[in-house]
């Protein structure tokens, strides 16, 4: 196993391989549930916490599960993760649990955590892969949170309605009205609004990452425009 670099993991959880805008998988959840920031924001703990839960336990068994059982058991570990997320919810913010529906338990067969714990955490050790599912989480909350707000204000002139559905009565008076007598824009708040969010988060994600290489390429030329050849003349004996 080679030697696991955190910045590396940081990087490509937040940005260079950001499961929801880069490797594109999770969709169905982002494109669903993120009407508003309390529904983005819920999810995106609820995934975190499985993806932190999972590699953590597929990591602890690697070595003494066989290759025949070894897909069941990871799901069978990411199911039994969903259900305590269920049970909590239920338990501490059931009108948000219910908002979200089925889309809760659909986080089993979420591609983001099974690759995860497939890909990474049956091969690395106890601490980066706990590391590796707290990161892709945060990579992939960052962008429900993102897309939740974006709809949220575009089709209501508001953020931050309904926060009480999850942090309880105290933050019922988060709302922020940005624009006020806003005639709501339903599109947004629909299934298609979601798909448009998406699509320029991407393009915006996309727009930075090729300037960025057009910079790096500019200082490579600089420097090799910058260089002398020195020639060197005399014998050896």
């Amino acid at each position: 196993m080679a030697d696991v670099s955190y910045r590396e993991l940081s990087l490509n959880g937040l940005w260079k391989n950001n499961p929801a805008i880069v490797q594109l998988l999770g969709l169905c959840p982002l494109l669903a549930v993120t009407g508003s920031v309390v529904n983005a924001i819920g999810l995106g703990l609820a995934t975190t916490v499985v993806l932190v839960c999972s590699n953590t336990a597929v990591s602890l068994i690697r070595n003494v599960v066989s290759d025949a059982v070894r897909l069941p058991a990871f799901v069978m570990i990411i199911a039994a993760a969903v259900t305590c997320i269920e049970l909590l919810m239920q338990a501490y913010a059931y009108e948000l649990y219910q908002i979200l529906g089925i889309f809760l338990p659909l986080i089993t067969t979420n591609c983001v955590i099974l690759g995860r714990a497939d890909g990474f955490a049956s091969k690395h050790a106890l601490a980066p892969a706990m590391y590796d599912g707290l990161i892709m989480g945060l990579g992939f909350g960052i962008v429900l949170v993102l897309l939740g707000g974006l709809r949220e204000l575009a089709g209501t002139g508001a953020l931050f309605a309904s926060m009480d559905l999850l942090f309880g009565a105290g933050a019922a008076h988060w709302k922020v009205v940005l624009i006020p007598d806003y005639q709501n824009f339903l599109l947004a708040i629909l299934p298609p609004g979601a798909f448009i969010f998406t699509g320029l988060i991407i393009a915006v994600k996309n727009l930075i990452d090729d300037r960025l290489k057009k910079r790096r390429d500019a200082q490579k030329t600089q420097t090799v425009k910058g260089a002398k050849r020195v020639r060197v003349t005399g014998t050896i004996s």
